[in-house]
């Protein structure tokens, strides 16, 4: 019933003091990113969609995965975003192969399956030498930078949920997931299941995890963080039984670290979307277009080079295919 419910209304470092300053970096809120390289192009693991004000429906009516009709033409935001020269993105900068920074690497760029998309999406807008800003964005300060002008869009594994669309609006999905527990190794949980009673668990505030877990705790003792990182130091320092998170994000984090592993099947279906301003109709139909060539030319390349390794993830995966409203 609750992945049923989540469904409809919703649709990885290693050691502690690595993720520790990893996680001290990721609390700058909207920390400019300067971007130093010209990539371009580049489904799902575990293996969607989005709308606004006039662009997507309220919750009670609400079909998350249905976003606008994508198209090319230019609208008020877009054009702006041509006249300023540039687009600023919301990002993480510590999530393992989503978006980071790889130390073994003598630049300091962003790197990752959602940095591909940045990327794709400026180039589409802005042409082949696109400048991006990107801006660090905790978990919880996702929606607010989108509201608060500070961004025109956040690309961080930001599942699309019915509560959302009624803060912003979503592009269709370009990846699916659900939640998921990770756990040490040698931990007694087997899940999402009764074996939670009197452990702690952590979740991210704001997250879809959180929700998850308010719905059903299974006697579970819960603490949030601002960021779902911070989560992952805190079971790493044992001041948490588990995580509750993205079964994708799960899956990145376990690579990194031997001493943790996902535990337990995927509990909900989920997608992530590109978020943007409600007001920004003319951005999300054209991020749509973006995604809809993505999907056919980018997509495959990208997550074979990021995500096809990971344990955990499907070797071959495909893109959900996108759901319009209008």
């Amino acid at each position: 019933m609750l992945g049923r419910r989540l469904r409809s209304s919703l649709r990885g470092w290693g050691g502690v003091t690595g993720m520790a300053v990893a996680c001290a970096l990721t609390a700058v809120i909207a920390l400019l990113l300067p971007l130093s390289q010209a990539r371009g192009d580049g489904s799902t693991g575990l293996g969607g969609q989005g709308v606004a004000e006039g662009t997507q429906v309220k919750a009670e009516d609400c079909n998350p995965e249905a976003s606008l009709r994508p198209s090319t033409k230019d609208g008020t935001y877009v054009e702006d975003i041509k006249k300023r020269g540039y687009l600023t993105v919301g990002v993480d900068q510590n999530s393992y192969r989503w978006g980071y920074r790889d130390p073994n690497k003598s630049n300091s760029n962003l790197e990752g399956f959602d940095i591909d998309l940045v990327h794709a999406i400026a180039k589409e807008i802005l042409g082949p030498d696109a400048d991006v800003r990107f801006r660090a964005i905790p978990t919880n300060q996702r929606i607010p930078a989108i509201k608060n002008g500070d961004v025109d869009m956040v690309v961080r594994t930001m599942t699309i949920t019915c509560e959302r669309l009624d803060e912003v609006a979503f592009s269709t999905a370009y990846f699916k997931t659900g939640q998921q527990v990770l756990a040490p190794k040698n931990s007694d949980i087997t899940g999402y299941d009764k074996t939670l009673k009197g452990k702690k668990v952590c979740a991210a505030k704001s997250s879809t995890a959180e929700l998850a877990l308010e719905e059903k705790s299974f006697g579970a003792d819960i603490t949030t963080v601002p960021n779902q990182l911070d989560c992952l130091v805190r079971l790493q320092l044992g001041e948490v039984d588990a995580v509750v998170t993205d079964g994708a994000l799960a899956a990145s984090q376990a690579a990194q670290d031997p001493t943790v592993k996902l535990t337990g099947a995927p509990f909900t279906e989920e997608y992530y979307g590109v978020a943007m301003n409600k007001k920004a109709e003319d951005l999300v139909r054209r991020v749509n277009q973006v995604l809809v060539d993505y999907r056919r030319s980018g997509w495959d390349a990208s997550y074979k080079e990021w995500l096809a390794d990971v344990p955990g993830m499907a070797a071959n995966a495909q893109p959900p295919a996108p759901e319009y409203s209008d």
